[in-house]
This record gives C-alpha cells, sequence and structure tokens, in this order.
C-alpha cells in the first residue's frame, strides 16, 4: 500500500535525513534530481505512517517537487573542494567528504524536531518498504544496522546481495535519536563530531558497541546501494567489475560459485518491495 503523507501524531517513529551536494559538486543537476525522485518514491512506498524525511540542500540547489511527509532545509555550506574521489591523497578525499556529508546531516537533525529513531539515506539509495513499520514495533531499541543489503547497477536487471552491507554503504543504520548525542547547536559540534559520527558509516557500529549501546542486526534485507552512475560520490562501476572480475577467483572456484548464488534478478516484487513502482 502506497502512503502519500507521514502523520502529525507519529512523527517521532522515523526521520530519514538525506543530504544533497553541493550544486558545484555535481555535474548533471538534472540527472541528479531524477535520482532524488526515485529515492522519494522509495521513501514514500513506506508501509505505515510515522515517517518523515527531511531534505538538506543549498539554497541554490533545485529539488524536485516533493510530496507530504517531506522536508528542505536550506544550507549555505561552500562547495566540497575535493569531491571527486582522485582529487589528492585517499584520506583527505574522505576526510573532506566526511566532513561536508556530517555537516548537512547536523543541520538536518537540528532542525528536526522530535525524532525516534533516525536513518541517514544517500540521495541515490532505495530503502525497505517494511523500516517504519518495524521501527513501530521496537521504539526503545537501540537501532539496527544494515547485515544485508542489495548492490544495483544503474538501469541494471540484476542485484547482488552484499552481506557486510553496512561496511560497504552509507545507507545502513538505523539509530535511536538520544545516542547520537547532538550538541544543542551547530556551532557547539566539533569537527571530529562531525566527521566520525555524523559524516561515516564505518565508525558507528564499533563506537556504540563500546559505549555499551549496540545495535543488532536488521532481520531482513534493509536497503538498496545504487552504483555505476556519473554522480557517484565514489566511482565504483558495477556490480560485476566490484564483485567478479578478479584474477584471483580463476584460482578459486568454489568463491566464484558463492558470488554467483549472490546475484539476483530485480523482480516486481523487488520494485515494489524497494523501488516503490
Amino acid at each position: 500500500m502506497l502512503h502519500t503523507k507521514a502523520s502529525n501524531d507519529m512523527k517521532n517513529i522515523l526521520t530519514f535525513i538525506i543530504p544533497v551536494r553541493h550544486p558545484d559538486n555535481v555535474n548533471d543537476w538534472s540527472q541528479l534530481k531524477r535520482k532524488l525522485n526515485e529515492t522519494v518514491r522509495s521513501i514514500l512506498n513506506q508501509d505505515r505512517d510515522g515517517w518523515k524525511a527531511i531534505f538538506v540542500a543549498n539554497h541554490s540547489a533545485e529539488l524536485p517537487d516533493l510530496p507530504k511527509g517531506f522536508e528542505v532545509k536550506r544550507v549555505d555550506f561552500p562547495p566540497n573542494q575535493l569531491y571527486k574521489e582522485g582529487n589528492g591523497k585517499k584520506e583527505l578525499f574522505y576526510e573532506a567528504l566526511r566532513f561536508d556529508k556530517g555537516r548537512r546531516i547536523l543541520a538536518g537533525m537540528l532542525s528536526a524536531g522530535e525524532m525516534g529513531h533516525v536513518m541517514i539515506v544517500d540521495d541515490d539509495d532505495f530503502i525497505n518498504h517494511r523500516l517504519t513499520s518495524f521501527v513501530g514495533s521496537n521504539r526503545d531499541a537501540n537501532g539496527w544496522y544494515i547485515r544485508d543489503g542489495y548492490v544495483w547497477s544503474d538501469g541494471g536487471h540484476l542485484l547482488y546481495r552484499f552481506s557486510d552491507f553496512s561496511r560497504l554503504c552509507g545507507t545502513s543504520h538505523i539509530i535511536r535519536a538520544d545516542l547520537y548525542k547532538l550538541p544543542t547547536s551547530f556551532e557547539a559540534a566539533d569537527d571530529v563530531y562531525i566527521r566520525r559520527v555524523l559524516g561515516s558509516h564505518i565508525f558507528l557500529h564499533d563506537d556504540l558497541d563500546a559505549s555499551g549501546t549496540p545495535l543488532e542486526p536488521l532481520p531482513f534485507i534493509g536497503a538498496v546501494y545504487r552504483i555505476g552512475h556519473a554522480e557517484a560520490t565514489t566511482q565504483t562501476n558495477n556490480i560485476f567489475k566490484q564483485f567478479f572480475l578478479h584474477k584471483y577467483l580463476l584460482k578459486k572456484p568454489w568463491e566464484l560459485c558463492r558470488r554467483i548464488s549472490k546475484l539476483r534478478i530485480k523482480t516486481q516484487e523487488i520494485e515494489r518491495e524497494f523501488f516503490g513502482f
């Protein structure tokens, strides 16, 4: 069932924060808008009310028309000068990416008001339509990491089921809002917090374990990571180059067979579950 709005009386179940890059960091804005529309459709497909979604975008960024349930937080952040992988040392690229993404997420979260759980959604990914109903049935939980997710080459007919998804994709954690320990204002946040806690998905699991508030694995496939398009922040080509075109697989046929078994056809059922078609 397609829901077109998030009800006000249940607004604190699940908040989606979608950071949008600076227009100067995008080669083709019309293509980015198309992907934003597709991500909107995926979020809009949640199987119950109780969610809201916040886009965080510069004032100069032209967004698609957004349906009810979506809000926009406008910011004036400058462009990321290292937005393309390869513009300098790799670690500097990642640090710049984390800072730019993290400050957008912080601005969105501080503007959100009351939140139950929070999920960061990259602007070109897709999510399972059951997330809000699942979180609504487990409101006191610390949260979840997506252990199993799909990797999809943009426009392709196959998906790859990846079993360490939260280490691969930024659209991979649902966390109770209080565990973020948000600062009282944007100015009160230090750079390390912005980069490590908000700007990156790779530290969250271990950091919450260490703090005594561990996440659980989401008990179903939670999201689709879209790769292989011109506006992707990290230039991963497609699922075959990512998972199959490796010489060492020729010496490990059992591993090749295992990987082949992870391929899935993009059926209508999967489209309904993630893409909102």
